[in-house]
């Protein structure tokens, strides 16, 4: 069974997160839940977004440039060693994140696309959230075309807000919201098994020993 975790970005990862970018570029697909990673082929350097990253972190900073607090991360597929997608969690939002964007944007490489791997990763980032920031409830929109994103949420219990046009782009989103704690408990036994090290494992080891 292929498992899958998350990795925060590392310098051991530059060629490869390099080839990820450069394969979206070249399928002119979507770049999603990268954390700006896009622009180490633009105007700035891996290196430089690895510091970036962990400036974003910090409350004051990242609102101090127009933006909300948080960290991307990889997936990584355990079997092969490889990046099949990143999510980006906020644990904080400003105004504008409260309507539109949320607390988690996510993405899967182009030739790794409709292997359900996206519900393996929104449930990898409902635990992180879980663990780093406590939050109950979690906001996502996706554009309304995009029905594989809508589909995943869906899938982790993601309840339907409204539908609404997202000024940035001009995009019509549909808004929803996730209980944290009832998505993970629920869909556990679904997408747990394909988690490195993860609840389901855990649980597994300790209703061993309880018996």
């Amino acid at each position: 069974m292929e498992k899958f975790y998350l990795e925060s970005p590392s310098l051991a990862r530059k060629a490869e997160a390099i080839e990820y970018i450069e394969e979206h570029i070249k399928n002119n697909a979507d770049i999603n839940g990268d954390g700006g990673m896009h622009h180490i082929l633009e105007d700035t350097t891996y290196e430089e977004w690895l510091k970036e990253n962990k400036r974003m972190k910090d409350k004051e900073y990242a609102y101090s440039k127009n933006t909300c607090p948080g960290e991307p991360f990889f997936l990584i597929r355990e079997n092969d060693n490889k990046i099949v997608g990143m999510i980006k969690l906020r644990h904080e939002l400003n105004e504008y994140m409260k309507k539109f964007g949320g607390h988690i944007g996510y993405g899967i490489r182009p030739s790794e696309r409709g292997k359900g791997y996206n519900k393996i990763n929104l449930y990898l980032g409902l635990l992180k959230v879980k663990e780093l920031y406590d939050l109950d409830y979690v906001m996502l929109d996706c554009d309304v075309d995009n029905l594989p994103s809508d589909r995943s949420i869906r899938a982790l219990g993601g309840e339907f807000e409204r539908e609404d046009t997202d000024p940035y782009d001009g995009a019509l989103v549909n808004v929803y919201w996730i209980n944290v704690n009832k998505s993970l408990e629920k869909y556990k036994n679904l997408y747990g098994p394909h988690i490195k090290g993860g609840i389901y494992e855990k649980s597994i080891i300790c209703n061993r020993k309880s018996k």
